[in-house]
């Protein structure tokens, strides 16, 4: 039970390519980052060796809630408080069009359906406001509600939906993505663990291991801190009750439907935060209570779970990612620290990534300048 339901699909195989030893551009990880920039470099005719540790999209990639989410973990607002107007704007079409490229890829692994984002109290009622205002001004979609269904009538506060969203089988999406990149010419290595760099031979290295990066690049490891997130999954249902991804407290709580009308449940990791601070992909009992007590909540009735799991996600400081070339070293190159917002963010960074390595100046890499953190 102790699995993840999005990796228990059966995964087709990958068209198989030998580049030799030496590559142009060698990937460490093989996530939603690590495609995205093997298939941008692929598709340019460079040599591109991908290597993961176990399977393609085994760690956070096929590990997570299934959301699609345009921006970053920080809201609207608090984004253009941080950032300034000039630079949150791009951001948030950047991860705009990034949807509509995944939705254009992804095939049945992607549905268009909004997300709600739910106020559990009036302080986040508040919150919510203020990011729908902040979205309004500057010409973003955005809907707020106050009439909500049952039984979230009864539970939140209020509603700001965000039309562009979507949900996400993330495994199927991922290898998805892999058979592209494989089908461009990238050379795709499965269950090769990357001990060192110095194993490898390339001209250039990006490592896109977001939350699994320790002991590749010290810095890299001081700037990106791991963190648990554990997920349940019901039996089928017998009805959507939930058509789209759901989230409130901040994102502690998230859910989503399946289309066969299981309940994806995720979070609580605020009940015991220190420890979720962690490398160890494993669940445990006070967490998954949790997440039982709110499917409870949720469904009306205890529900019965039939898969359980926990993946590693990264984290920076600031809550925004790291792309670009490692200060001082431009043949290491990074993509990481999404903040649990990965399943976009991660493939925009990879993008942009593979776009730099290949002679562009995409302006939407400022944003991430590692050095502002390594």
């Amino acid at each position: 039970m102790a699995d993840s339901y999005w990796l228990a699909e059966e995964a087709a195989p990958f068209a198989r390519h030998e580049l030799g030893d030496r590559v142009d551009v060698a990937i460490v990880g093989g996530g939603v980052t690590g495609c995205s920039c093997a298939l941008a470099l692929a598709r340019a005719g460079k040599r591109v060796r991908v290597y993961e540790a176990r399977a393609i999209a085994s760690g956070a990639s096929g590990r997570n809630g299934g959301f699609a989410l345009r921006g970053g973990a920080p809201s609207y607002d608090r984004a253009r408080a941080d950032l300034g107007r000039e630079r949150a704007q791009p951001l948030w079409e950047l991860t705009e069009r990034t949807l509509a490229t995944i939705e254009s890829l992804a095939g049945d692994a992607f549905r268009r359906e909004g997300s709600l984002r739910l106020a559990a109290g009036e302080a986040e009622r508040g919150e919510l406001r203020a990011e729908y205002e902040a979205l309004r001004e500057d010409g973003f979609a955005a809907e707020w509600e106050d009439d909500l269904p049952p039984p979230l009538d009864r539970l939140f506060f209020g509603a700001l939906r965000h039309p562009p969203d979507g949900s996400l089988q993330p495994a199927r999406w991922v290898r998805r993505l892999a058979g592209h990149a494989a089908r461009a010419g990238a050379d795709l290595r499965e269950h090769r663990r990357v001990e060192s760099l110095e194993e490898l031979d390339a001209e250039r290295i990006v490592i896109a291991t977001d939350g699994y990066t320790a002991g590749l690049l010290p810095e890299l490891d001081a700037a990106v801190s791991p963190v648990r997130g554990q997920v349940i999954v019901t039996a089928p249902l017998g009805g959507r009750i939930y058509a789209c991804p759901h989230y409130s407290r901040g994102g502690y709580d998230y859910w989503q439907q399946t289309p066969d009308a299981r309940l994806v449940l995720g979070g609580r990791r605020d009940k015991a935060v220190d420890h979720e601070y962690s490398a160890e992909e494993t669940i445990t009992p006070l967490i998954q209570d949790e997440l039982e007590r709110l499917a409870e909540e949720l469904i009306g009735e205890p529900p019965p779970i039939e898969h359980r799991w926990a993946g590693i996600f990264g984290a920076t400081e600031d809550r925004y990612p790291l792309a670009g070339p490692c200060p001082g070293n431009d043949r290491i190159w990074v993509a990481a620290g999404y903040s649990g917002h990965g399943n976009v963010l991660g493939f925009a960074c990879g993008e942009l990534v593979a776009r730099a390595l290949l002679g562009e100046q995409p302006a939407e890499l400022d944003l991430f300048d590692p050095a502002r953190l390594l």
